[in-house]
């Protein structure tokens, strides 16, 4: 398909001109052509601009039409002919309408001047990657099992201290080690709660900014060891345009939410080598959320999103993870540890249903508190 054809193709994508067979195909397309997938990104940020140009040019013809609507009516002068305050009263009078129509059509030109001005000049809009974590407000009280409240529980937080940020996690060992984001743990300290809104008291034993990743172990009498992990963590590079998916939980209730999509670059942000680019949708609260192949393998961990670009995420590859291990190998005060990772492929469902069945009870809210 020649360039031309091409963007004419997206811009007839973005536009919703398509048919619902076309958009079927040039989705499929998308999905499996990071380059294609890119331009469709740029594109809307195109149009997005180009909408913003129309807006400040319709603003001036407003302005315009509003000046020249005072000037018919006699009541603009030059600042000689303007003897008294009257007219200035009159004016007012007449046209605060107008005027407040034309201020609100001013504000929001402004607004959307700002916010393009931030978008296109990354040196004033800062870092524009946008971290998962999320502000957590209050802890429930109640212990859930399949949407039945059974019994009161109190919480595992120690009396005095404030929930302050908040995301996901997953055991990666079933000695209860579980794996988040370094920048979830604002706090000293933290506890992590199961899909079934089970508390379990954790220790941070590692935490590191760089890699942002950081190591938790539950430490609590309740918590009873499985067997086995039901997924393998991978430790090659996957492959561009396979299917993924996540579970997390970026609400603040118990509810453990699931997210698909594709791997849409082999790099993360600005060609980060660590990372994947993937094309799903990501809010705060999926920091430390597992990423899943249909093969029953963890192929990363969900770090951060684009900022402007929609559905455009980031997960730290999960080889990063054997890396960590090796940390903690060489370290004095970590080496007994004994943390390890499952290498072995594991048989199981490749039926999504059944994977997040087996998945679920792995997978943890992360709750710091200071």
């Amino acid at each position: 398909m020649e360039d031309i054809q091409l963007q004419e193709t997206i811009e007839r994508y973005l536009t919703d001109q398509m048919s619902v067979e076309e958009r079927t195909q040039f989705e499929a397309i998308r999905k499996t052509t990071p380059e294609i997938d890119q331009m469709v990104i740029e594109h809307a940020m195109f149009l997005r601009e180009m909408e913003m140009y129309v807006n400040r040019k319709n603003f001036s013809a407003l302005n315009k039409q509003v000046f020249n609507q005072l000037l018919d009516a006699g009541t603009w002068a030059p600042a000689a002919e303007q003897s008294t305050s009257f007219k200035v009263i009159q004016l007012w009078s007449k046209y605060k309408k107008v005027t407040a129509i034309a201020a609100s059509v001013g504000g929001f030109i402004a607004l959307f001047t700002s916010a393009m001005v931030l978008f296109f000049f990354p040196s004033i809009n800062g870092n524009q990657i946008l971290e998962l974590s999320k502000a957590v407000e209050k802890i429930e009280r109640n212990q859930k099992v399949q949407g039945h409240i059974l019994n009161e529980v109190k919480t595992k937080v120690p009396e005095n201290s404030k929930l302050i940020s908040g995301g996901s996690g997953f055991l990666i060992d079933t000695k209860g080690f579980v794996i988040t984001n370094a920048h979830v743990l604002k706090g000293e300290g933290a506890i992590v709660v199961n899909s079934l809104g089970q508390e379990f008291k954790a220790t941070i034993v590692y935490s590191n900014k760089k890699s942002d990743l950081a190591l938790l172990k539950i430490e609590d009498e309740d918590y009873k060891q499985a067997k086995a992990l039901p997924f393998t963590i991978r430790k090659k590079s996957s492959d561009l345009g396979e299917d993924i998916f996540t579970l997390g939980f970026p609400r603040n209730d118990n509810d453990i939410v699931y997210g698909r999509g594709y791997l849409s670059a082999q790099t993360g942000f600005n060609g980060d080598s660590n990372t994947y680019q993937i094309q799903i949708s990501a809010n705060p609260g999926y920091s430390g959320a597992p990423v899943f192949n249909d093969k029953n393998e963890l192929i990363g961990i969900m770090s951060s999103r684009q900022k402007q670009a929609e559905g455009v995420a980031f997960a730290i590859k999960s080889d990063k993870l054997f890396d960590l291990v090796e940390l903690l190998e060489a370290n004095e005060l970590t080496k007994d540890l004994n943390v390890k990772l499952n290498k072995q492929k594991v048989k199981g469902s490749k039926n999504r249903k059944a994977q997040i069945n087996n998945f679920k009870n792995y997978i943890y809210s992360v709750r710091a508190f200071d």
